[in-house]
């Protein structure tokens, strides 16, 4: 089998179960404009994110890495109105992108959208005792992943679903050789993931348009 027929199958999928609406397109197409990079997750991975936050019943959300807001909005229509997704972006010219594209949603009052390092902004909701993260979405640069996942274990309670996305990087997670930063921070974090006591995890290997990569999906004991 070869990466065409896992992008027509994820095409497929896409239009049965994760149809894009108006704003969900016009969210992509703003990253063109502002010369952002595409790599969002795909529509069925964003339908994923939604079942997943529906099936723990997940009404206070946090995600690592808003980019322009695209899997921001699939998570915000997944929670009920009184319900609040913190996301949390590096770069100001992203998130001003992100925040207009939640505006155009209709999803501001959900979305409390931070500026800033990841780390740094988690230590503040800890510091500022925030109630627990029913859902984190771990999506964010890849060779803090170990220590993003620790924080997040921090901010949660039992039962609370962490994902963590591109942990399989197209299969370089195996050569223990690699130089590259992103496959050395994520098969640190897939080590620490193996022998942590506080959660019961497991990897998903991703196939699609955005070609071979993984999900890990863990659980708070």
């Amino acid at each position: 089998m070869d990466q065409e027929i896992f992008g027509k199958v994820d095409h497929y999928i896409s239009e049965l179960l994760a149809p894009e609406d108006k704003v969900l397109k016009e969210t992509i197409t703003s990253l063109d404009a502002a010369e952002m990079p595409q790599i969002s997750v795909t529509a069925n991975q964003g339908k994923f994110l939604q079942v997943i936050a529906l099936m723990c019943n997940a009404k206070r959300v946090l995600e690592l890495g808003t980019l322009g807001g695209y899997s921001t909005i699939w998570l915000a229509r997944s929670i009920p109105n009184d319900g609040k997704i913190v996301t949390i972006e590096f770069d100001p010219r992203h998130a001003n992108v992100a925040k207009q594209n939640i505006e155009k949603a209709g999803l501001l009052a959900k979305v409390d959208l931070r500026v800033g390092k990841a780390m740094d902004v988690m230590v503040e909701l800890k510091k500022a005792n925030e109630e627990p993260f029913d859902l984190i979405f771990i999506d964010a640069d890849k060779p803090p992943y170990a220590e993003y996942f620790e924080m997040a274990l921090n901010l949660s309670h039992s039962g609370t679903v962490i994902i963590c996305d591109n942990v399989i990087r197209e299969g370089k997670v195996l050569d223990e050789n690699s130089t590259d930063e992103r496959v050395i921070g994520v098969q640190r974090f897939n080590k620490m993931l193996a022998s942590n006591q506080h959660v019961t995890a497991t990897i998903v290997q991703t196939v699609g348009v955005k070609e071979y990569d993984g999900m890990a999906i863990a659980v708070v004991k």
